[in-house]
């Protein structure tokens, strides 16, 4: 199936996330399976292989980096901090912005590869929402009845 026809539902993924102690593999395939759309369009490239290293390896803080940066090129870690007991993720298109100015989407959790994924799927919503034309594509079928006139007054 290609990633465009594959059903994205960034609510369900952000729920698997909250609700996880832990990262496991299969939690991390289903991410991937629903929510990254370049990983099976870029084939088996270095970038991707690295990936799948990382989570062989069981590295998920560093998969769930690895991840961002294939999918969101644009999109950079603003800040990492760790605060009673939660750690605490910020991504941003202009990290160099002050924090006041700056949009950044922020997500957290008691295990950082899951504060790190959380913020991603939260992106990925943002971005889908964003790519949404505010008009709509289709052009709707012209009435038979409809006949345009012309109203102009020359004289």
């Amino acid at each position: 199936m290609t990633a465009a026809l594959r059903r994205y539902d960034p609510p369900s993924l952000s729920e698997r996330l909250r609700a996880a102690h832990a990262m496991t593999r299969p939690l991390m395939l289903e991410i991937i399976d629903k929510a990254c759309r370049r990983i099976p369009s870029l084939g088996q490239s270095e970038r991707t292989a690295r990936v799948v290293r990382l989570i062989d390896a069981e590295a998920w803080a560093d998969a769930a980096l690895a991840l961002m940066e294939l999918e969101l090129p644009l999109w950079q870690v603003r800040r990492i901090a760790y605060d009673e007991g939660e750690w605490h993720c910020a991504l941003s298109r202009e990290r160099e912005l002050p924090d006041w100015l700056d949009a950044a989407v922020e997500a957290r959790h008691a295990d950082l590869s899951l504060a790190l994924l959380s913020a991603f799927i939260e992106v990925q919503a943002v971005a889908a929402e964003m790519s949404r034309p505010s008009v709509p594509s289709v052009r709707a079928a012209p009435d038979p009845l409809y006949e345009p006139v012309v109203c102009d007054n020359f004289g």
